[in-house]
This record gives C-alpha cells, structure tokens and sequence, in this order.
C-alpha cells in the first residue's frame, strides 16, 4: 500500500468513525438525536469555524443569507437555474444555501448523521470560495477545494471536542464517496466534480492537514 493511500484510509477510519451509523451514538456531543437537530448543529459549528478562521487571518466573515430546506422539484433557483431534487447547493446570487430536506434525510437515515456534517461543510465551502474570491479554470477544482476544506472543517470540529468519533468500518464511507463521485475522469465537463479516487483525497488532504492547505 502506497503511503497516500495510508494516509488515506486513516483519514477514512477517522471519518468513517464520525459517520454516526444507525444506533450508534450522535456525533454531536450535546446529544443531538434527531435529523433537524444535526442539519442545525452542522450549520451552526461549520460558521462558528468559519469565523474563527475569518478572524485569525484578519478577515470578516460574512454569514450565509438564507439556510434553505426545500424537497423534491421546490426548491429555490439561483439565477435562471431551477433546483433539482436529491441535490444540495450554494447560490452565489443571494449568498444562500439549499438542500433537498427529503433526499438529505434519507441519507441520514441510511448512513448515519455522517452525512450532514459532510454535505453542509461542502456547500459551506462554496461559500467560503465566494468570500475569498477564490479564482478555478475548472468546476471540478471548485468542487474538489470544497471537498478538502469540508475534510478540514470536519476535522476541526472533532479535535476541537464538540464532535465525537468512534472506530468503524472505512468501507461503509469508501463506497459513499465512491459514489459521490464522477464515473470517469473528464475534467473539462463544466459539471465535473471529480472522480471518486479524486474526491476521497482532496477530503482526506482536509481531514489530515485542515483548510489551510485546501
């Protein structure tokens, strides 16, 4: 095994650990046991962070406008693009983020409060982008940054106590990046986001190094 695959896989172990599978205690060490409970904590944490990181460097953050739930085809556009179902996004037009309520809670449910405190730290870090004026050719170098500081937002929140971890599978959340990602390498698709192996590394590059090296 190559040394970044290691590097990898603990980071996974660490994750996989965090992903609260069903029965297993909430991530949330103030006891959080429901799904709204975790969507709250996870936004609440991610900006709290996000301020602090603001603060260190001498910047001002600047708090998303709107935090929007919404299901299926309801949602909220973002300039003449519709919302689409089984989806989550930032909308730079209205510095604004949405997520299909249904479609997030069934993963939630299937894998464990995980994945809420992996998906809203993403979008977050689109956010993050925006403010910084962060500058990519690419769409999938947008995607893959916000993937490491999700990592390293993640990351953050655990060693800083507020977040538990517990030993597990890294399979489970192996498989749930791995299809997360793009089925093939094509970064010049305007929708990329970056294939699997891609995705799970930027994360991993987050979760062991923190967002400054994102």
């Amino acid at each position: 095994m190559k040394p970044v695959k290691r590097i990898l896989v603990l980071a996974l172990v660490l994750l996989v650990g965090a992903c609260g599978l069903t029965g297993r205690p909430s991530m949330d060490t103030q006891g959080a046991d429901s799904f709204e409970d975790d969507v709250r904590t996870a936004r609440t944490l991610t900006e709290a962070f996000w301020t602090q990181q603001f603060q260190q460097s001498g910047r001002t953050y600047r708090p998303i406008a709107d935090f929007v739930p919404y299901s299926g085809n309801s949602g909220p556009s973002c300039g003449n693009e519709p919302a689409v179902p089984n989806n989550a996004f930032y909308c730079p037009i209205g510095h604004f983020i949405a997520f299909d309520q249904t479609w997030m809670e069934s993963l939630w449910n299937e894998m464990g409060d995980g994945s809420v405190y992996v998906i809203i730290p993403h979008e977050f870090g689109h956010a993050i982008q925006a403010q910084l004026q962060t500058n990519f050719q690419l769409n999938v170098q947008i995607e893959l940054q916000a993937d490491c500081y999700a990592g390293g937002t993640l990351s953050a929140l655990v060693r800083s106590g507020v977040l538990d971890t517990e030993a597990g599978d890294e399979d489970e959340l192996l498989l749930s990046l791995e299809a997360a990602g793009d089925p093939t390498d094509d970064w010049l698709n305007p929708s990329a986001h970056g294939t699997a192996g891609q995705r799970q590394a930027s994360f991993a590059t987050g979760y062991r190094d923190g967002v400054n090296a994102c």
